[in-house]
């Protein structure tokens, strides 16, 4: 009887915060994220400036956050999912690259938003600290740890790895927007990510040796 109510008063946070990124990209990609503020889009998501400010620091923030959807909690659910016989480094590089090359990908529109504004492509990047907390989780739930800072040391890694490969796309992404604001990619994000993760590998690999939970070659 107690459970109901915590459970609707979540899917109501969950609605307003989809309301306001949603209203914050609408509301970018029309007028231009600089003529864009927090009020107007409190006001287009029918909730007050206040309330905004629980849940986004900044138009940057939430504009990002359209963008980026849910992506930390389903980069932790790859994770999870991967079969017992998938080793932990292949499950966590495979996850990361599935979840930032295919779901929740920005269309030419969002992606052009973000890489012609430097304060969003900062934003950008940042996001991808969100995804240490869930999937230190993950890890940790993977190898069967209870405690200890091998989980949360990996997953802080893996998180910075992420950051350094988005940067550099981004920046060669800015870079090769044309005059007509066509954006064309440059590099491959998938083998940026690939990159970055590689030398996370025996550590990863090491982890899962020591817990015992590595997999049959």
């Amino acid at each position: 009887m107690e459970t109901r109510p915590t459970g609707l008063r979540e899917q109501k946070k969950q609605a307003t915060r989809e309301a306001l990124r949603a209203a914050a990209l609408r509301l970018a990609l029309e007028r231009g994220p600089d003529n864009v503020r927090v009020d107007d889009i409190a006001e287009a998501a029918g909730v007050s400036p206040r309330t905004y400010n629980n849940y986004f620091s900044s138009r940057e923030q939430a504009i990002v956050a359209a963008v980026t959807g849910e992506r930390e909690a389903r980069v932790a659910a790859a994770v999870a999912e991967r079969p017992a016989d998938v080793g932990l480094a292949e499950a966590v590089v495979e996850a990361i690259v599935d979840q930032y090359t295919d779901p929740g990908q920005p269309g030419c529109d969002a992606l052009l938003l973000i890489t012609t504004r430097p304060a969003l492509r900062d934003e950008f990047v940042d996001a991808a600290a969100a995804i240490e907390h869930p999937l230190s989780d993950a890890i940790a739930r993977r190898l069967g740890l209870t405690g200890g800072h091998t989980a949360r040391v990996l997953a802080a890694s893996v998180a910075a790895a992420v950051r350094l490969a988005l940067r550099e796309w981004l920046q060669t992404t800015a870079a090769s927007s044309t005059a007509s604001g066509l954006v064309l990619p440059s590099g491959s994000l998938p083998d940026l990510l690939r990159a970055t993760l590689a030398p996370l590998t025996p550590a990863l690999d090491a982890a899962e040796r020591q817990a015992g939970r590595r997999p049959p070659q």
